[in-house]
């Protein structure tokens, strides 16, 4: 495997590398700089990955931030570069358009299921990535683009995110219900990575699950979000 890092954040994208190329060759890694927001660094950045590996195979639209103050950035990098994103990875991969194919894995939340207290703008654009990734997997399948696509919903992880809650430039008017979150999230458990990163390969290798919705929680592990059948899909489940 050959993985392309992206993130605004230069110091935490090489510490990354570095973890990386302690384990691996260093060539087999490369770390871009990119404020997903910004339309000309997202599209160059995606344009470096091609020159420097040479193709595209899978893509993880994973910016994800929780401010309910400036709700405005909050669905311009959980929604709107996610959507950008995924019509990037579309352009190079898909079949019609000279790609080979491959996968694009679009990173949501618990939080898109089911109503989010003292969250509300964060709960809207996890919403918005479940409908869109499951709208644009059928359009996927029907077309014939040889890509396909997943969301993924995790509960609390452990990762810079929930320190978010514990800051007023975060939470805004709701700051003073940081303790209510607080308790759902002793209540429902805090996962490792890892945990994540296992249901990722799951959804990598299995090619059955186009447009599926994976949910992982502490107490139930990886698993599946049930929908009826709809119009035009081939739904496995």
């Amino acid at each position: 495997a050959q993985v392309a890092l992206l993130d605004r954040n230069s110091e935490a994208g090489r510490e990354s590398k570095a973890a990386l190329d302690e384990e691996f060759e260093a060539q087999r890694t490369v770390f871009i700089q990119c404020d997903v927001t910004d339309q000309e660094q997202l599209k160059g950045a995606f344009k470096k990955v091609i020159e420097h590996f040479g193709r595209l195979d899978i893509v993880v639209n994973n910016a994800g931030v929780n401010n309910e103050k400036d709700w405005e950035s909050t669905i311009q990098i959980n929604l709107t570069s996610v959507i950008r994103g995924t019509y990037l990875g579309l352009e190079y991969m898909r079949k019609g358009n000279g790609g080979d194919g491959g996968v694009i894995i679009n990173i949501s939340s618990l939080a898109g299921l089911m109503p989010a207290a003292f969250q509300p703008v964060y709960c809207a654009t996890k919403h918005g990535v479940i409908g869109f990734t499951r709208s644009i997997a059928v359009t996927a399948n029907m077309e014939n683009y040889g890509v396909r696509l997943n969301t993924i919903c995790p509960g609390f992880v452990n990762t810079p995110i929930l320190q978010s809650i514990d800051k007023e430039e975060n939470m805004g008017q709701y700051y003073s219900y940081k303790d209510e979150i607080k308790n759902m999230m002793q209540f429902y458990g805090v996962m490792d990575p890892s945990v994540i990163a296992e249901g990722l390969i799951t959804i990598i290798e299995d090619d059955t699950l186009n447009g599926e919705v994976m949910k992982i929680t502490a107490s139930q592990g990886i698993h599946f979000q049930q929908y009826s059948q709809t119009p035009l899909t081939s739904s496995k489940r």
